[in-house]
């Protein structure tokens, strides 16, 4: 008598489907950009079928929000390091190396497509804005963390805030040429004006 296959659950063929299905919206956000991202687009990159993609996901905005929250927590993930495994000899330098790797990456890139699509469309703004600012807390409160400052004394805060904002260019400048070089030359020279100013 032969054994038949084991089935794979249910619940874990669904999420492995909506998985594939968020993993496809997120590289077609890179590849091609918000206009070019359909459902349609995303079923036929995901493998999946348009009824399948449609039984996750009925619309593109739908398929949007679950994508931004899916985005999210690939940059919670990227930022899941304990702060004691970091050296501290050079330890600020660290921190600016893993914060600018946040934008440097497909997420950040895909991130980007909804924030100049979310500009001048108000139902995605609407659905966008606020996973973008409670994702800006939290990486605020990681960076804060990982830098080990206490945000209540001196300029801490504003430093903190400031190192973002500086990253954030840096990672948008970087999508239209390779600015390694550069980059890591902007953060070598921040990375000591933070270790020079803020207050530990």
């Amino acid at each position: 008598m032969t054994e038949s296959p084991t089935r794979t659950p249910q619940p874990e063929r669904t999420r492995l489907m909506r998985q594939r299905l968020l993993e496809a919206t997120v590289d077609s956000l890179v590849e091609v950009g918000w206009a070019g991202t359909s459902t349609t687009v995303v079923s036929q990159r995901a493998g999946v079928s348009r009824g399948a993609q449609l039984h996750h996901f009925p619309s593109k905005q739908d398929l949007v929000v679950a994508a931004v929250e899916y985005i999210a927590e690939r940059r919670r993930e990227e930022l899941a390091i304990d702060p004691d495994d970091l050296p501290e000899s050079g330890r600020t330098r660290v921190v600016l190396g893993l914060l600018s790797h946040l934008v440097t990456s497909p997420a950040f890139l895909a991130a980007l497509e909804l924030w100049v699509a979310a500009r001048t469309d108000a139902d995605l703004l609407e659905k966008v804005a606020p996973f973008e600012r409670r994702l800006g807390r939290e990486t605020h409160a990681r960076a804060v963390e990982l830098l080990e400052v206490d945000e209540s004394r001196g300029r801490n805060r504003q430093l903190v805030q400031a190192t973002l904002d500086l990253l954030r260019g840096l990672g948008l400048a970087a999508t239209l040429t390779d600015d390694s070089a550069r980059r890591a030359s902007i953060l070598d020279a921040w990375a000591e004006t933070l270790d020079r100013e803020l207050e530990r």
